[in-house]
This record gives C-alpha cells, sequence and structure tokens, in this order.
C-alpha cells in the first residue's frame, strides 16, 4: 500500500492535535500529513478538484482515491491499531448522521479548541513525514 496522505486544517488546535494522535499511532509509517493551506496541500486540492475554501474537512487521499469529514477520519482511525482501530465500526452508522456530528465539530473548532495564526511546525522527529 502507498502512503496515504492526510490534508488538514493547519491553524486548527484541534487538527493539529489530531494529527499529532495519528503520527504517536502510525508505527507502519502509513501517513503523510501537509497543511489545507500550504503549497501541497494546495496542489492536492487543485489535483483532486476539491473545494480550496472547505478549509473544514479533514480530507484522506489513499490509492488515487479522496475521502472527506467522517469517513476520511474512520478510515485513518481502522489503521492505527488496537484500541483506535475500533471506531471504524462506526461505519455502519450512516454517512448522514456521521457527517453531521462532523460537521458539528467542525463548525466549532476554533471556539471550542482554538486557532493559531499560522500552521504548525514539526519538530525534527516527524518533520520527514510532512510534505512540502
Amino acid at each position: 500500500m502507498e502512503q496515504a496522505i492526510i490534508l488538514f486544517d493547519g491553524v486548527c488546535n484541534f487538527c493539529n492535535a489530531s494529527v499529532n494522535f495519528v503520527i504517536r499511532r502510525d508505527k507502519h509509517d502509513r501517513f503523510r500529513f501537509a497543511p489545507l493551506q500550504s503549497a501541497v496541500g494546495q496542489a492536492l486540492q487543485e489535483q483532486y478538484r476539491l473545494d480550496p475554501a472547505a478549509l473544514d474537512t479533514f480530507i484522506l487521499v489513499e490509492n488515487g482515491r479522496v475521502y472527506g469529514k467522517s469517513t476520511a477520519a474512520l478510515k485513518v482511525a481502522c489503521r492505527l491499531g488496537f484500541p483506535v482501530n475500533m471506531a471504524y465500526g462506526l461505519m455502519i452508522v450512516p454517512r448522514f448522521l456521521r457527517d453531521a456530528a462532523y460537521r458539528l465539530v467542525a463548525k466549532n473548532r476554533y471556539k471550542w479548541f482554538g486557532r493559531q495564526e499560522t500552521c504548525m511546525v514539526p519538530d525534527e522527529r516527524v518533520r520527514q513525514k510532512f510534505m512540502q
């Protein structure tokens, strides 16, 4: 399996915490990361015809396919090992319900978790996981 790319809102504290969560549990080095605001993130959005104004979503690009919102998050969780992979069972919940919960968090993420003025700068240990 080729490495999957996670596109995320680079100024969102919740999104950055989620990326750090994935990095700590990515034992098989499956994921690479790019902020949606970065040149790489913007190029991937253009390549896959994604809405560049949609900074409220978490996107997984894997094997040439694009997944968004709750489906992307659950597909990532599935590859992180036990017990996180158990969350993948939520795929049985209809997508419109999963995405409604996702949109609620996405809409309030800055209010609940805050935001940064710039995208996070990874430390030397994980810098190779970020696409430039």
